[in-house]
Formats: C-alpha cells, sequence, structure tokens
C-alpha cells in the first residue's frame, strides 16, 4: 500500500506534468542515446521505439544528441525507423538532411599535448574523432567492446603520424575521448580540471567516458545553432538525457527531463525527472508530456 508521502510526490509530479505540458509548443525533441534511448542492453526498448515514432509521425523532428561518431547515429537512426537531425561528436558535428550543417573543431596542438601529458601519464589510449572518422592510439579493451557495440572499427595511428598529415591538409579534430576505469578517469578529470588557460572543456559521457571538445561547444550549443537552422525557439524543445554530457542541453531547452538512472547534478538541473533507461523512461516522458 502506497505511503501518504508517495502519493503527495506522485500527486505533486502529475501536477508539474501539467503545468509544464500546457506551457509549451513542442516542434523538437532532442535525446541522447545511451543511457537514455538505449536501455543497458544497448537496446532501444519497444515502447521506446513506439513513443519516438509516434511523435515523428505528429510532425515533430527528432534529434539524437549523443558523443558518437556519426556512422554510430546512423545505426540508431535506421533501428527507430525514421528520419533524424544527427547531432554527434559531442555537439560538434550536426547533420540535417544528410548533409553537416555546422561542425567545431580544435586544434591538432590540443591533441598533442593531451596525447603527451594525460594519455601517456596514465597510460590510456587517446581516441580522436574528426567527421566521419574514428582514430585511436592503440586499441585496449574499452575499444573492443565500442567496436562491438557500433560494430566499426576505427583506424590505429600515432599522434605524430595524425599531426604531421592533419597539419599539411589543414585537418583538425572534432572531439578527443579518454576511456578508462572509473577511478582512472577521476584523476584524469580533476588533473585535466586544474590546467590553466586550457584549448577545450570536458565533461564526462558515462562513468568511463571522458569527453574532451573546443572550448565554449557542448551539446547545449549544438540545440542553439540546430534552432537559427530550423528557425524555431529553444522553448519549443524538449530534451531528454542522464549524465554530464546531457547537462547544457537540458539547461537550454524549454523543458528538461532527467533520466532516472540519470546523475544527481542533472536531475537538479531537469524540469522533470522520468523512469530509468530500463523502464523505457523516454517513452514514459514523451507520452505524459505529448
Amino acid at each position: 500500500m502506497e505511503s501518504h508521502a508517495q502519493c503527495s510526490n506522485v500527486g505533486k509530479m502529475l501536477r508539474m506534468i501539467e503545468k509544464v505540458r500546457g506551457g509549451i509548443n513542442c516542434k523538437l525533441v532532442c535525446i541522447d542515446i545511451d543511457g537514455t534511448l538505449l536501455n543497458d542492453a544497448k537496446e532501444i526498448m519497444p515502447e521506446v521505439k513506439r513513443a519516438v515514432r509516434k511523435q515523428y509521425e505528429k510532425g515533430r523532428k527528432i534529434a539524437l544528441v549523443s558523443g558518437r561518431m556519426p556512422c554510430a547515429v546512423s545505426q540508431i537512426e535506421e533501428q527507430l525507423g525514421i528520419d533524424c537531425i544527427k547531432i554527434c561528436n559531442a555537439g560538434t558535428f550536426i547533420i540535417v538532411d544528410g548533409r553537416c550543417v555546422k561542425e567545431e573543431v580544435m586544434s591538432t596542438n590540443v591533441m598533442r599535448q593531451l596525447y603527451e601529458n594525460i594519455a601517456e601519464k596514465y597510460k590510456v589510449a587517446l581516441w580522436i574523432f574528426q567527421g566521419y572518422q574514428w582514430y585511436v592510439t592503440r586499441i585496449d579493451s574499452f575499444a573492443e567492446n565500442e567496436i562491438r557495440i557500433i560494430k566499426h572499427k576505427p583506424d590505429v595511428m600515432s599522434i605524430d603520424e595524425l599531426s604531421v598529415n592533419w597539419d599539411k591538409n589543414g585537418i583538425c579534430p572534432n572531439k578527443l575521448l579518454i576511456a578508462a576505469e572509473e577511478k582512472k578517469i577521476n584523476e584524469i578529470q580533476a588533473d585535466m580540471g586544474m590546467w590553466e588557460n586550457r584549448e577545450f572543456d570536458i565533461a564526462r559521457s558515462s562513468g568511463n567516458y571522458l569527453e574532451i571538445f573546443p572550448k565554449c561547444v557542448d551539446k547545449g550549443k549544438a540545440i542553439i545553432s540546430l534552432c537559427a537552422i530550423l528557425k524555431i525557439s529553444r522553448k519549443n524543445i524538449i530534451a531528454i538525457g542522464d549524465h554530464e554530457l546531457d547537462i547544457p542541453m537540458i539547461e537550454t531547452a524549454g523543458v528538461g527531463i532527467a533520466m532516472g538512472n540519470a546523475i544527481q547534478e542533472l536531475k537538479a538541473k531537469a524540469n522533470f525527472v522520468t523512469l530509468t533507461n530500463n523502464e523505457a523512461g523516454v517513452a514514459y516522458a514523451l507520452d505524459h508530456f505529448l
């Protein structure tokens, strides 16, 4: 039997849903992938697929907003069976109607600096993302796991080799990533957080993944750029996410929704907390708000 406190919380939540739902004319739904759209088995639950497709069929645009590279985001789009806007590489690469409409990069100096001062120091591989390409300094267990998930193998190249080639051709990376045990990621994030005058920002997309991207670029800024392209207000956006990388997106949208499995910092910023990714939380949120 539900306690009085539980009933009170449910009632409060439903009143908040009705208040928010009545005040938003949603034109765009922005959804993170890992930990949000996908459950822990890396699957789209049938209820979630149904709910997302329902919003698409109502005429709303769906944006998949992820740290993943474009081909990995496209795989999710194919599973949904609808045409999605794709915001990839942690907000640095925006694809609308099959073409890149906005790209952000950082200098190859950052890549060299992080390899020499972080990757070598902590004995971790450095992942490099540029457009549709994925490079790694070596294949480790984390890269092997990613390959299994996205069914795409990176090119193994040295930082010197990449730098010489890219400097010659004016190519720069969109983002970098370090994958390691959570304790080591904690140490690396603390270390990098103390760097002065750095040319990049950092955020975690999971306990094991630390994303490195151009300064003043994030999922929230990507959504603002998308609003300008689509000529809509960010008040007309619902965004759903679960981790640190999603916080700017949640803050930017007219309605920000945290997954039940989200980190506490994101939940504190959100307008509403839905069920977990293993309980079809995206479907619950969309069915109640739209």
